[in-house]
């Protein structure tokens, strides 16, 4: 295993009409997995101004972020990999969502809002995001160090 400074990236909790905005970030639908709009963070930028670019390029939405809610964790064994994850609740304050909308890196293929039913019916990480997003606001949650999942 070779070991690596961990990677921080922060990540929005939006909720929206009783909905989670959630996004699917792998090229060509190579995967299930849904997560919150974020990502890596810039050196020498702010964590809330890391956030509202993020969001922005994921989804094309401009955000106001809010308080930390959740802090996790994950990591892959074998090559080293290992990311810290600061979730923040964020509102959105221009924009909607619009099919056309491509992130820069094309990463993200879809992005959508989801029901708590439906949250129910997919794959997505944390395991606790739904917990804490609907739970409204409060102490912030830290999320133990998982091996990642694909």
């Amino acid at each position: 295993m070779n070991a690596r400074t961990p990677r921080l990236s922060v990540r929005a909790i939006i909720v929206r009409d009783g909905r989670l905005l959630l996004v699917n970030a792998w090229p060509g639908h190579s995967s299930d997995l849904w997560c919150a709009p974020g990502g890596g963070v810039h050196a020498g930028t702010s964590l809330p101004d890391n956030l509202i670019r993020e969001v922005h390029e994921e989804t094309g939405l401009t955000i106001a972020a809010g308080p930390l809610a959740l802090v996790n964790e994950f990591h892959d064994p074998q090559s080293g990999f290992h990311q810290v994850e600061l979730f923040f609740r964020a509102t959105v304050v221009a924009g909607s969502l619009d099919e056309s909308w491509q992130d820069a890196a094309s990463v993200v293929t879809r992005r959508r809002y989801f029901s708590p039913a439906e949250l129910a019916a997919i794959r997505l990480k944390p395991d606790s995001l739904p917990r804490v997003a609907f739970a409204g606001e409060g102490v912030a949650r830290y999320d133990p160090l998982e091996v990642i999942v694909r």
